[in-house]
């Protein structure tokens, strides 16, 4: 299938053009009609999967098709929130990019950053607003931004954003849209939370899924390493230090892991920088270009921060902690392998992370191979850790002496 044959304008197929598309991804062959057929949507897809031109591409040819019918002045007819800035900016360049050849307007607003110019923006009127969700209702309060006119509603990154505790926030932007707008929800990961958000402020959606799991990591060679949880930094150093090359993004389960493991590194000489929820905006950006522009060569994250980096030629991802969403291990590896690239996975699993390993093999329908073949190999009969909560030791046989010593008063 071409662009051509999903009904697009001549405007969007020259930006598609310029922009080096040749074919529609799985997920735009399956979204696009439907958003042009007005339809609400809930969508699983990925990362890389061309997820925001399947929403962008379709909300730009109905905006464009009805704005002879705006007659005083721009509009805020579609609005497209966001988790994170990074996410956000990064959509709103992909609509400056598709719809270049139309006459629409597009801002993005977010926090962390001045008012004032995200107001005198809105003041000049825009089509569209890609946003962060505390922005928004921040503006909406001191009535900077009406969403009365609002056509298409757009919920990005949904698991995310649950994750990140915007739920309530999403469910008050969704009251203050039109009650007849199109809602297109998308979520790299379905949790039960995110279906029923889509339940409730849906109507009668179409469910689109990406390329399935099971393929999505085809070009990615994965490896899963066995080893005890103490000798992780130890086993990342030797591969580091013996086999891995090139860019390379790690992902760590919290912050205070991925300060630890970027300390270690510096320590050990490593160009590393790495991003997490308590670093700030433009510290997080900095660490993002510093990687995409090869001054540091290694990237630690936690997956919510992480979340929307758009990175070319990522040589190997390292799962340094393994998720406990399945569906997580699949999108952090699809950042490797892309465009038709090779790349390369490393999953280092402690004992108690061995049921992980299971789920994620039986989502992707494969076995992941084991390497074998290093200084720090897990003891198969190793048991899981188990971490004692202080205060929560007794000492043995005093319950059960007084327990004795009861009984024998009753009787």
């Amino acid at each position: 299938m071409s662009f051509n044959e999903l009904r697009l304008n001549q405007p969007l197929l020259k930006a598609i053009v310029d922009s080096g598309y040749e074919t529609p991804t799985h997920i735009q062959m399956q979204t696009i009609p439907l958003v042009l057929a007005k339809r609400d949507v809930i969508a699983s897809a990925q990362t890389g999967t061309g997820k925001t031109a399947a929403f962008a591409l379709p909300i730009l040819q109905l905006l464009f098709d009805k704005q002879d019918a705006v007659k005083k002045g721009k509009k805020i007819r579609a609005l497209v929130i966001s988790p994170t800035r990074e996410l956000a900016v990064q959509i709103q360049e992909n609509f400056k990019s598709y719809g270049k050849y139309t006459n629409l307007r597009s801002c993005v607003v977010f926090g962390g950053t001045s008012l004032e110019p995200q107001i005198d923006i809105l003041k000049k009127g825009v089509d569209i607003v890609i946003a962060t969700p505390g922005r928004l209702l921040d503006l909406h309060k001191q009535d900077k931004i009406n969403l009365s006119r609002v056509e298409t509603f757009v919920i990005d990154e949904a698991d995310l954003m649950l994750d990140m505790g915007f739920i309530d926030d999403v469910q008050k932007i969704e009251r203050l849209c039109p009650p007849t707008k199109q809602i297109l929800l998308f979520s790299a990961t379905m949790p039960f939370k995110v279906v029923q958000l889509a339940k409730t402020i849906l109507n009668d959606p179409e469910r689109v899924e990406s390329t399935p799991e099971s393929s999505a990591a085809k070009g990615v060679k994965q490896l899963l390493y066995y080893v005890p949880k103490s000798k992780k930094i130890e086993l990342c150093l030797h591969l580091l230090r013996n086999t891995i090359r090139g860019n390379i993004l790690i992902f760590r389960r919290t912050k205070n892991g991925v300060n630890k493991l970027e300390q270690t590194l510096l320590k050990n000489d490593y160009n590393a920088d790495s991003i997490h929820g308590d670093k700030t905006q433009s510290d997080r950006q900095k660490a993002l270009n510093k990687f995409k522009k090869g001054e540091v060569s290694i990237l630690i994250a936690t997956d919510v921060a992480s979340r929307g980096i758009d990175i070319d030629n990522l040589d190997a991802v390292i799962n340094f902690d393994v998720p406990n969403i399945p569906e997580t291990y699949v999108h952090r590896i699809g950042r490797t392998g892309r465009a038709g690239n090779e790349g390369l996975s490393y999953t280092f699993c402690a004992a108690e992370e061995r049921d992980y390993i299971t789920a994620i093999q039986k989502l992707m329908q494969r076995a992941i191979t084991i390497e074998e073949d290093h200084p720090y190999l897990l003891d198969p009969e190793a048991k899981p850790q188990v971490h004692k909560k202080k205060g929560s030791k007794y000492k043995k046989g005093r319950k059960s002496a007084a327990s004795r010593r009861n009984k024998k008063r009753w009787y």
